[in-house]
């Protein structure tokens, strides 16, 4: 499995002989899958299989999946009321006789509330059943097109991650190459220091417990660890992109882990432009950790 964004939208059609409806189905990142559906009024029925149907094709997201629904038919029918008919007419001969009117005409009869009732179509169960099953369906085929739609982005979330941990591999290497971390460097920078304080008087010190100080600073701002520390967390998120497996979650830890060590490379740095490149590299890692809290 190539890397998936959570990020997706896809919608879906159907139809029957009395209804037409369609599915919109929108992912967002999240931290696990929480599945929000939307269902018309009588589509009570399908929503356990729905929300199984995505569990089964996405493990994290937080997603939205609403059916619309539109009646192709007419959902009422008029009805006679054979009993209010049947009072009205006994009456009207009862009125007709006795004052010798001519007998009620069939439209004046309709015109009559209570004659016709409009009532709700009721559909079999089998027909409610066999939409149902065909909603279904037509959801299993937009999440089909959403994981389409959620592999293309994390096509391109691919690339753009791989070019970060590029930037973030170049930037190590440079601080690597840096001149201002040997002890001689160090031993320069303390020496100016000290002349600072001092004045004329920085040739009365000591040579020798000069260059201890230097070492023994140059030790404590020693930043080698932490960039074995980067540079194999390069290779982890390399490795990473490659698997099989959802990574999102394994991907935003390595993250913070890429965020802790730039810290203390920034804390340990005794030059500007160590400073200045670890500062640089916090800022790729935190366009990375974007990128990367939007991988299932």
């Amino acid at each position: 499995m190539a890397i998936m964004s959570m990020t997706g939208f896809a919608r879906a059609d159907g139809a029957d002989g009395a209804a037409n409806w369609y599915w919109e189905i929108r992912s967002v990142n999240g931290r696990g899958l929480d599945v929000r559906l939307r269902l018309p009024a009588g589509s009570e029925g399908i929503e356990v299989p729905a929300r199984e149907l995505i569990g089964q094709r996405l493990t994290r997201g937080n997603v939205t999946a609403q059916l619309n629904q539109r009646r192709t038919t007419s959902g009422t029918q008029i009805v006679l009321n054979e009993e209010a008919l049947g009072q009205i007419i006994s009456v009207s001969e009862q009125v007709r006789k006795r004052l010798g009117a001519p007998a009620p005409t069939v439209e004046g009869l309709l015109g009559l509330r209570g004659v016709l009732d409009v009532v709700e179509v009721v559909e079999p169960p089998e027909v409610l059943e066999a939409r149902g099953n065909a909603q279904l369906a037509d959801l299993a085929q937009g999440l089909d097109l959403l994981v389409e739609a959620r592999a293309n982005e994390g096509r391109r979330l691919a690339v753009v991650v791989e070019d970060q941990l590029r930037r973030i591999a170049e930037i190590i290497e440079t601080v690597t190459q840096s001149p201002s971390r040997s002890p001689e460097a160090v031993k320069y920078r303390l020496r100016e220091m000290i002349g600072k304080l001092v004045s004329d008087r920085a040739q009365d010190f000591d040579e020798a417990r000069l260059h201890q100080e230097a070492v023994l600073l140059a030790t404590k701002a020693d930043i080698e660890e932490e960039l074995q520390r980067l540079r194999a967390h390069v290779g982890a998120a390399r490795d990473l992109l490659q698997s099989e497996d959802s990574v999102g979650r394994r991907l935003d830890f390595l993250t913070q882990e890429f965020n802790r060590e730039a810290n203390t490379l920034c804390s340990k740095s005794n030059d500007t432009e160590v400073t200045r490149l670890g500062l640089q590299l916090k800022s790729v890692i935190e366009q990375m950790r974007e990128q990367v809290q939007n991988i299932e």
